[in-house]
């Protein structure tokens, strides 16, 4: 006889890096409803961000999410040059997207290196945090740190990359995607690893839409919607292409983060190439005033500030909406009709970041 039970998914699990729960209410062992309940985490970003100086905020907003600090830097940065009428120079912008795209590989290694821990394949695992330190060295030697690397300033850049390290970083590209070549034909041709996400937790595309999806889960669904396109830093010029995926399920979200990595190789071959000469930076005058929205294409999908300013040393809002945080609903919408034993896979799809959603 079918009976119903409630149980937590969460927020200790092995699939979870961060704590996020998930109620789930099963019959038998089939997911009929999926309550999600965050809150456990407790920062005050956003009020710390109206406290302190503006200037000060760049190194406040860095500090929301490890993986990707650079890129919250550039959402918080274009922001206030737009509330200032700064115009940033040519090399700024091109030296923003080599790290923001260092950045995006090196968070996609870390989410497939995840995945690959998450089925019991510890060798593949490791395949891909070896790749993903070779993008943390590349941090290290063009900025002087690993994880927060504090390259992104009002107006520009703090630091160039030189003639020897923009050649030190295309060496490492090659080594980076002959090691990638072999460890994505595992996840994405394994039979093991198909088994469990193809067909598992399928999102369609009006769902993705009406759920609010963004990024990775949102082309996954066929969406070509990618926050690149509308041309910031120097991503107009360099021409990018939404990588999409139809079939909506665990797998095709794989494949489109897996396909991304090779797109963020050809960005950060491409930036190089056409790197200009100039100025990294220009410096502010004046303080922001006005309201302002601010919007880039984070790892995990759309990352979004809005800033508002009086003329004062403070702003007096500052509101952050990070990917995760919308691409929850579509999670809940995802469960039901799946099995029990599929929950941590389809949830480890989204690529959860607690951190950045609970600010």
């Amino acid at each position: 006889m079918a009976r119903r039970t409630t149980i937590p998914f969460g927020p200790q699990h092995p699939v979870l890096p961060e704590p996020i729960q998930l109620k789930l209410t099963l019959d038998n062992e089939t997911v009929v409803e999926a309550i999600p309940h965050i809150g456990y985490v407790h920062r005050g970003v956003e009020k710390a961000g109206e406290r302190m100086d503006f200037g000060q905020n760049v190194f406040l907003v860095e500090r929301i999410c490890g993986i990707c600090s650079f890129i919250h830097a550039l959402c918080y940065c274009q922001g206030i040059e737009k509330l200032m009428d700064v115009e940033v120079p040519p090399r700024a912008r091109y030296l923003r997207v080599i790290w923001s795209e260092l950045h995006r590989m090196q968070s996609h290694h870390l989410w497939l290196g995840l995945l690959a821990d998450a089925f019991g394949y510890e060798s593949l695992f490791m395949q891909f945090w070896r790749n993903r330190e070779r993008l943390m060295d590349i941090f290290e030697r063009t900025a002087g740190s690993r994880v927060i690397i504090s390259t992104c300033a009002i107006g520009g850049v703090r630091r160039d990359i030189s003639p020897e390290n923009l050649q030190y970083i295309l060496d490492e590209l090659v080594v980076i995607q002959k090691t990638l070549d072999d460890a994505v034909d595992v996840v994405l041709n394994d039979r093991t690893i198909r088994a469990r996400t193809v067909g598992k937790g399928v999102l369609t595309a009006k769902q993705a839409l009406e759920l609010g999806a963004v990024g990775p889960v949102l082309r996954g669904s066929g969406v070509a919607v990618d926050a690149r396109t509308e041309g910031f830093a120097a991503y107009g010029e360099l021409g990018i292409e939404p990588v999409t995926e139809e079939a909506g399920d665990s797998y095709a979200r794989t494949k489109v983060r897996a396909r991304e990595c090779y797109q963020s190789l050809d960005l950060v071959r491409r930036a190089i190439e056409r790197l200009p000469d100039g100025d990294i930076a220009v410096r502010p005058r004046g303080r922001p005033d006005g309201r302002t929205v601010s919007r880039v294409e984070q790892p995990r999908g759309e990352l979004f500030y809005f800033m508002g300013a009086d003329g004062s040393a403070r702003l007096d809002r500052l509101r952050i909406r990070t990917p995760t945080f919308a691409n929850v609903p579509p999670l809940v919408a995802m469960l039901p009709g799946c099995e029990m034993a599929d929950v941590p896979v389809i949830t480890l799809s989204i690529d959860p970041c607690i951190s950045c959603t609970e600010r």
